[in-house]
């Protein structure tokens, strides 16, 4: 099954990254992963109907031995959003859990699995810890929501794990400042943003990002923050100066002080908070004055929070904002799990494991991009009395549109002739929106 041109012209730039035998097995296999129901290699291979085309060993290669950078794909896929992205360029960083079974399997070790964990109780799963880098935007014709698009990733080996397979133990937040770096590098002409959770809020990140990126994450409450220090006077002698200025309140102390009320549109509600603000440092990095923002939300149930942004001269409303943005990066998790099959690859060498489901991420990434630029040209809601809230195309939505689509374009490009053709096109068309 070939997919539709337009989706095909939209992944030709992607070509420059590896040979052509090469491109065109990724071809298939891309195919292959939007219509099959189980991501495995040989059940792309099946979707794709390409079998006898190739040795399927040639689809194995792809990912196990082929000469091609993950990192280079998703930096030509970051190219393609270029026209959408606005400067700042916002960037959400987080992990992400992906279940798995057997003991050979490269880089496989316990992880926290947050969906069966609670506030009281932790539970570790067995699996693949990803860390991913995604560009954060809005998109014409997706109404006012946030996409999170993957491009960068990074396999997080656990450290008993590396010290018997003697490889470099890199934790996740150095992982993120990795990434961080081979983007800001690449693009030394614009400006980034990150925003992270407080994994991603520490020094390991805040002391090393690139010049050119900024980041907004969460602070603990009782954070010890500092003033600008002052300069030492003629009449001191010897002796370093300051490195930190006078102490300041806690965000703790902040709330419990005179705060302002404040109303957001954030998280799909409308949120109502108490907020306390101000510039200060932190004791790790006492050469950036930060924004810091304490919120106590009145409705919602919420405990309290604070967030801070190296941007000192924003306001609250924009640092909260941002930082709501980053829950599309949770949502894209969600998506590429459940509907392009994120947990299902079983490589277990380290090369096909660290290639083959990153490429989930990335396809995700590509339909969301298909159908922005082409896809909502084609995309029909389906008649749902019962549910009359929704208005915008969710990413199930697209994917169905971009089958749809490639299965009309198959049947017409057959010729079919008689009364009945039409009747054809519109039964499969239907059953693939039921299958989706």
């Amino acid at each position: 099954m070939s997919l539709v041109p337009s989706f095909l012209d939209l992944l030709q730039p992607l070509s420059c990254v590896m040979t052509t035998p090469s491109f065109d097995s990724f071809l298939t296999v891309i195919g292959g992963w939007v219509f099959a129901r189980r991501r495995t290699v040989t059940g792309m291979i099946l979707a794709a109907g390409a079998v006898g085309a190739k040795h399927h060993s040639a689809y194995h290669r792809l990912f196990a031995a082929a000469r091609w950078s993950l990192d280079q794909m998703g930096l030509a896929v970051f190219a393609l959003m270029l026209p959408w992205l606005d400067n700042p360029i916002l960037l959400g960083i987080d992990d992400t859990l992906a279940r798995k079974r057997g003991l050979k399997v490269f880089g496989v070790g316990m992880h926290h699995d947050p969906l069966l964990s609670t506030r009281k109780t932790a539970i570790t799963n067995w699996g693949h810890c990803w860390v991913i880098l995604g560009v954060i935007c809005k998109l014409p014709f997706c109404g006012d929501r946030w996409f999170c698009l993957p491009i960068l990733f990074r396999l997080y080996v656990p450290k008993k794990t590396a010290q018997k397979k003697g490889l470099a133990y890199y934790t996740k937040p150095q992982l993120a400042v990795q990434m961080l770096r081979l983007l800001c590098d690449r693009r030394e002409n614009r400006r980034f943003h990150a925003v992270g959770d407080s994994t991603y809020g520490g020094k390991s990140v805040l002391c090393k990002l690139p010049d050119n990126c900024g980041l907004t994450s969460r602070l603990a409450m009782d954070a010890r923050l500092y003033d600008t220090p002052t300069p030492r006077g003629k009449s001191c002698k010897g002796g370093r100066p300051r490195k930190r200025g006078t102490r300041l309140p806690t965000p703790k102390q902040i709330l419990d002080g005179r705060c302002r009320r404040l109303t957001l549109d954030i998280y799909g509600r409308r949120d109502k908070s108490r907020v306390g603000e101000c510039v200060a440092r932190v004791y790790a990095a006492p050469d950036r004055p930060l924004k810091i923002v304490a919120v106590q939300p009145l409705t919602g149930g919420r405990k309290r929070q604070a967030f801070f942004s190296t941007c000192a001269d924003d306001s609250a409303e924009q640092v909260l904002t941002r930082y709501a943005a980053r829950w599309s990066l949770e949502v894209t998790n969600h998506d590429a799990k459940g509907h392009l099959g994120f947990e299902e690859p079983q490589n277990w060498t380290r090369q096909a494991v660290q290639r083959t489901a990153p490429v989930a991420m990335l396809l995700y990434s590509l339909v969301v991009l298909w159908f922005s630029h082409e896809g909502h040209r084609h995309y029909r809601p389906a008649t749902r009395p019962w549910y009359l809230g929704k208005t915008d195309a969710s990413f199930a939505d697209m994917l169905a549109t971009l089958r749809c689509q490639s299965i009309k374009n198959e049947v017409l490009s057959m010729h079919l002739h008689g009364s009945g053709s039409r009747n054809v096109l519109k039964t499969l068309i239907h059953v693939v929106k039921q299958a989706a």
